[in-house]
Order: structure tokens, then sequence, then C-alpha cells
């Protein structure tokens, strides 16, 4: 074998293993007792033991490495399989209450770190531009889900229903619900029903 595929081998392994510390030290800062109002760029590298520009260099705006944060808690919460298993359910209603499942179970995973990172993005506008694409994505699997659900609900009143499952399956209500006793998973037959009202009646 020749070192050269060796070396690249071993460049990529070291890439990876500082691209895993830089993410790890962001999500021990947020959950630290400083929080969001310790939380920085300067803090992230010194918590990581690298240089401010090596995270620039890694994942490129503030936004990526927000981005790759996310990343670590949805692999850590199997988000993209449960999502995936649910949207395959030929019954609607086994297909939501998977995509309910799947986001109940990723607010839990890292409660206080998800509430200080979707307060970090109401305080800096590079922040926001990420927690709100991902919510976005929420928002167009509910729509999905409530299509096939909502039998002849007009584009009106599947908009109006689609916007009230995207504020009830959002981690400030599962948050809010769940308060400081129980996890955001156990509030999930309580968002169930609202959700299923939202789509009319007749799905209650």
């Amino acid at each position: 074998m020749s070192p050269r595929p060796y070396r690249m081998a071993q460049r990529r392994a070291a890439i990876e293993q500082t691209r895993a510390g830089i993410v790890a030290a962001a999500r021990t800062l947020l959950a630290a007792e400083g929080g969001v109002a310790s939380f920085s760029m300067d803090a992230v590298a010194r918590e990581a033991g690298v240089a401010r520009m090596t995270i620039y260099y890694q994942f490129g705006t503030k936004r990526g490495l927000l981005e790759a944060l996310f990343d670590d808690l949805a692999a850590r919460a199997e988000l993209a399989s449960r999502l995936a298993a649910a949207m395959t359910e030929d019954d609607p209603r086994a297909a939501l209450d998977g995509l309910l499942a799947a986001f109940a179970h990723f607010w839990s995973v890292d409660r206080l770190v998800m509430r200080r990172v979707r307060a970090l993005a109401l305080l800096d506008p590079e922040f926001g531009e990420a927690v709100w694409s991902r919510d976005g994505r929420r928002r167009q699997l509910l729509l999905a889900v409530l299509q096939r659900l909502g039998h002849g609900m007009n584009a009106g009143a599947l908009a109006d229903a689609a916007h009230t499952a995207h504020v009830l399956t959002s981690f400030e209500t599962f948050d809010a619900l769940a308060g400081p006793g129980r996890q955001p998973e156990e509030m999930l037959p309580v968002v169930r029903r609202l959700v299923l009202l939202s789509a009319g009646p007749a799905q209650g």
C-alpha cells in the first residue's frame, strides 16, 4: 500500500477529530453555568484547545458551527432514521405518530443545550437562520402528512393546520408543557391530540 493514501486517511481522521472536539466544546459551553452569556467563538476555541481561526476553517461561519452541533444532536437522537421510517408509513396516522415521536425524542436528547441554542437564535441572526431553516424542514414534513390525513381539506385550512402543527411540535411547546419535572417525550400524547384536532374534528 502506498504511504500517500495512508497519510490522507490519517489527515481525514485528524480533521474529523478536530471537528468533533470543537462541537463537543460548543455543547459543553452551552450546558455550563454561563450558558448563552458566555458562549462565543473565542470561548469555544479556548474550550476546544484550538485557534479561533481553526473553527472558521472547519465550519466556515458561526452558522456552520451551529449546523454541526445540530447534526451532532440529531445523530444522538437517531433523528434521520426515525423521520425516514415515519415518512414511509402507509397509514397517515402512523406516519404522524412516527413524526411526532421522532421530534419529541430529539427535543429530549439534551434539553438544556437545545433550550440555549434556540435562545441564541433569538439573539444572533446568523444562529437564527440555522434554527429557522431546520424548523422549516419540520413544517414541510408536517404539511406532507397533514395533506394525507386531512382528506378534502381546502388549501387555507391545510395551511392553518400545518402552521398550528408546526407551533405544537416546536421545542418551545414541548419544553413548556413538560415544565421542570418531566421530559418533552412525556408530553407526546398531549401534542398528538392537539395536532389531530388541528387537522379537523373528524381526525380527533
